[in-house]
């Protein structure tokens, strides 16, 4: 048996091109890695229907294979609240893709998340080492600090504990002013990252930024995979 994502990397290179975020959504998910609940519509009525299945308030993002940073384009919505705003959301964000002369591949509606200590994880590939999962405050915290430690795969659950307490980010997760957060939850996806890395060695480039942390438990709200 192949391994978990397999297919859906497949295809994207075969098509030439990076995993789509809902596809990249899947792979993560296949590996234990944390997300809020969410649908990939492609039409109004889907997105109708996935805004009743889901809590709100909703995000809704652009799904296009020719647009990598949907946020630069307006390609997030957030706060989506009532069906005539998912609708009139889904709309928009077509019209964005279609003015842009940008393939439509689709909407993701997202449940929005609470606010939480944001975080970001990664991998890159280094020519000489290999792939290197990243750990560190995320959000424009990562660009404004850069609070961020690196390991080499595979990373056990130690070397993840030891790569959080190195950063600014583990003395919030781990207490500072009373602040505690599920640093185990933290691990987890840091050991998750790294099975999926060793298990499709063909991705380039991971990016999951932020990863909000709470008292208990994580979710991803970004997913960026390229091969």
């Amino acid at each position: 048996m192949g391994q978990p994502g397999a297919d859906l990397i497949q295809m994207a290179r075969a098509e030439g091109r990076h995993l789509l975020e809902p596809e990249a959504a899947l792979l993560c998910q296949a590996f234990g890695l944390p997300l809020p609940a969410w649908r990939w519509v492609h039409d109004q009525a889907q997105a109708l229907e996935a805004a009743a299945d889901l809590k709100s308030p909703l995000v809704l993002k652009l799904v296009s294979r020719d647009i990598l940073h949907k946020s630069d384009v307006g390609g997030v919505k957030l706060g989506v609240t009532k069906g005539e705003m998912t609708a009139a959301a889904f709309a928009e964000l077509a019209s964005i893709a279609q003015a842009r002369k940008a393939r439509f591949d689709g909407v993701l509606v997202c449940q929005q998340a609470p606010a939480g200590l944001e975080l970001v994880a990664g991998m890159v590939q280094d020519p000489e080492f290999g792939p290197a999962l990243m750990f560190g405050l995320g959000g424009t915290a990562v660009e404004l600090f850069g609070d961020v430690a690196f390991g080499s795969v595979p990373v056990t659950p130690a070397r993840a504990r030891h790569m959080i307490a190195s950063t600014r980010a583990g003395k919030l997760l781990s207490g500072y002013r009373g602040a505690c957060l599920d640093l185990e939850a933290i691990t987890a996806v840091l050991t998750g990252l790294s099975r999926l890395v060793e298990a499709h060695p063909e991705i380039q480039e991971i990016d999951l930024n932020p990863v909000r942390a709470y008292q208990s438990g994580a979710l991803i709200l970004d997913i960026r995979i390229l091969l």
